[in-house]
């Protein structure tokens, strides 16, 4: 087996000549990962005992609201039999069935607990799914339940049960930021696939994987790829790279330069339940519902949908965009009329901006905000260009414009400049969630692909705003705004919001 030091702090690593032998380093040791062998079922066990705990306090408290401690009892009527169950008994059986509705839903295994909207969609659906059931059972068996009782405890159990996995979430962010709770991964594949996973993985510490070998075919005659961590050369050795690099996680980010019938070989050789198996395809940011496994002939087939909305979820999204603009003109009004005060008292110039955007399918429009800057700051911006230290190759911004005026520093800072684009969401040229109105002259330097992003319309908030403002690179800005067009939801577009908020809140060094 051959192996490649390809980082310094690896220290150098002699090659092996035993075909599969176990590889040894010359540097430091790979110490096993602190929490390696339990953080799995630490975690599972631990979401368990949460949301019983969860549905024990929903469940018995919302008994002791509605029925106080009356021994009342749910009844069952015959012709000529009545029988009651006394409530606390129907609670306690309803308590064990809703952990059993969330277990039968995979809600508890680790391929879903803090990955996000699709936890909190199964959660919901599988509670959901147990009270239409049991609605059922009642119906048909002419059993009498307090519709009271159950309406309260539905979506009390769910509301907590969802803040319960979203505080599991922080929890797991925060512990794999720091580099524990996640699965020790080696990646297999060709010199490209291994870096762009690599590259993802590490850009993205919250998914859970952290990289610490990687298995490139020297078959395939490239320079293994610089990654920080030990590359290994032999297919065959990866059983015995999984026990030197103390990994439980193969990803295969590639098949090209892999022997046939290599994966399936590789997945019989771990160890059940304690090491896993990931294919990764070469297609990025694009996930959700878009994405279905199929099974034909034995091969499990990906399809990947177009992106498109459909009249239904248009009208949703449309619906979200105006009912939420015009409730939150109606409430912000007295914030909007103070605010053009501020704006027309402290510097000469119209209170309102207004500048020409390209928004869906390429059509122009007026963009509308509180005034920021100094009247006639367009006509400033080419002086400026030497001195942009900020933004990126495409858009222009700095962190000290001298054109911004005083309250329009503090405008920028929490995005109320933005709330005039209120009145373009009502009107229809732009939605509350989408992404950046460019201009024209931005365009212009657009790649075809980045096209893409005018099919949907431009947004007062997006990926963009919430994953880094002014300090994005133009790639990760493209990036975000076609992850958005690819993968729309109407649960995204509300995260985004929620986060917009905190945003405006607390805004951080992004903010300019």
């Amino acid at each position: 087996m051959t192996v490649d030091a390809s980082h310094p702090s690896t220290g150098p690593v002699r090659s092996s000549s035993a075909h599969g032998a176990r590889p040894t380093s010359a540097g430091p040791s790979h110490p096993p990962h602190p929490d390696a062998k339990d953080w799995r079922r630490t975690l599972t066990r631990n979401v368990w005992l949460t949301d019983l705990l969860v549905l024990v306090v929903v469940v018995f408290g919302t008994q002791i609201f509605w029925f106080g401690f009356d021994d009342r009892g749910v009844v069952t009527r015959s012709e000529d039999i009545s029988n009651a169950v006394p409530y606390w008994v129907f609670s306690t059986g309803l308590i064990i069935m809703w952990m059993w509705a969330l277990a039968f839903a995979d809600t508890r295994t680790m391929r879903m607990v803090g990955v996000g909207n699709t936890e909190y969609l199964q959660v919901a659906a599988a509670s959901f799914r147990l009270f239409g059931i049991l609605a059922i059972i009642a119906f048909l068996l002419r059993v009498d339940v307090a519709r009271g009782y159950l309406l309260i405890a539905l979506p009390a159990g769910v509301l907590l049960l969802e803040a319960s996995r979203w505080g599991w979430r922080q929890f797991l962010v925060r512990r794999r930021a720091g580099g524990t709770y996640t699965a020790r991964a080696l990646l297999v594949g060709s010199r490209s696939s291994v870096t762009q996973i690599a590259r993802e993985l590490d850009r993205h510490p919250s998914a859970g994987y952290r990289v610490v070998a990687a298995c490139v075919p020297a078959s395939n005659g490239t320079k293994p790829p610089e990654l920080g961590v030990p590359v290994i050369r032999d297919v065959d050795a990866i059983g015995t790279a999984l026990e030197e690099f103390d990994a439980d996680t193969v990803i295969v980010t590639g098949t090209d330069d892999l022997p046939p019938d290599r994966v399936k070989r590789i997945s019989w050789s771990l160890v059940a339940g304690r090491q896993h198996l990931v294919l990764a395809p070469s297609i990025i940011d694009i996930a959700g519902p878009r994405i279905h496994t199929r099974p034909v002939a034995g091969l499990p087939l990906i399809h990947v949908e177009v992106p498109h909305l459909s009249r239904g979820q248009l009208f949703v999204k449309r619906s979200l965009d105006l009912v939420s603009s015009l409730l939150a003109l109606v409430i912000l009004s007295p914030l909007l009329l103070l605010l053009a005060l501020l704006v027309a008292v402290s510097s000469p110039g119209p209170v309102l901006y207004a500048q020409e955007r390209v928004g869906l399918r390429g059509r122009r429009f007026r963009m509308y905000k509180f005034r920021s800057m100094v009247d006639g700051a367009d006509a400033l911006a080419a002086t400026l260009r030497d001195r942009q230290d900020a933004g990126n190759d495409v858009l222009f911004k700095m962190h000290d414009d001298p054109r911004v005026t005083r309250i329009g520093r503090f405008l920028r800072r929490h995005s109320l400049d933005e709330l005039p684009q209120l009145l373009n969401v009502i009107g229809g040229s732009m939605s509350l969630v989408g992404p950046r109105p460019p201009l024209a002259r931005e365009v212009d330097l657009y790649d075809a692909h980045v096209h893409r992003r005018f099919l949907v319309k431009p947004g007062i908030t997006g990926l963009w705003q919430v994953s880094g403002r002014s300090t994005l690179s133009w790639e990760d800005s493209v990036r975000l705004d076609l992850s958005y067009v690819e993968n729309w939801s109407l649960v995204g577009d509300l995260v985004i919001l929620g986060k917009t908020t905190r945003a405006v809140v607390q805004p951080g060094d992004t903010a300019a």
